[in-house]
């Protein structure tokens, strides 16, 4: 199984904690898989949603295809994402009931079949961002300490 990644949308573990993570495809213009094989996405401020029993994302911006006949595309239209029944019902409940929120962490291809996965997060407060900072910064300092460590 090969996988490119596309797009990561790296604000997401920042801005929220996520619970579970789940892998959905999506549907897709040819215009807009050559984008995507270019790389040509942004997910930032996108996220996902259950509507009418279908899983839908929204804000998802994909570049228009330059070479693409008419224009191609609408960069910023709602896509499908493609879940069986008993994965998106469990979505839903889970969406509704506890406060979640659905937001794509990473685009990739999986053997030439765009996906996207989707992280259930709940959101973090300032607190928890400063916290965040705070570990990183503590670890990147301690891999340096490390580094500098067994080069002496």
């Amino acid at each position: 199984m090969s996988t490119k990644t596309i797009a990561t949308n790296r604000r997401a573990r920042f801005d929220f904690e996520i619970v579970e993570t789940v892998e959905a495809g999506i549907v897709l213009l040819g215009s807009e898989v050559k984008s995507l094989r270019n790389g040509r996405a942004d997910l930032k401020d996108s996220y996902a949603a259950v509507t009418k029993g279908e899983l839908w994302l929204h804000g998802l911006r994909i570049s228009p295809y330059e070479f693409a006949p008419d224009g191609g595309h609408d960069p910023e239209r709602d896509r499908k994402l493609l879940l069986h029944r008993l994965e998106i019902d469990k979505i839903g409940a889970k969406l509704a009931e506890r406060g979640l929120t659905l937001i794509p962490i990473k685009l990739y291809f999986k053997d030439g079949k765009a996906k996207v996965e989707l992280g259930l997060g709940k959101g973090k407060s300032k607190y928890d961002k400063r916290e965040t900072l705070k570990r990183r910064q503590a670890d990147r300092e301690m891999q340096r300490a490390i580094r500098h460590k067994s080069i002496d």
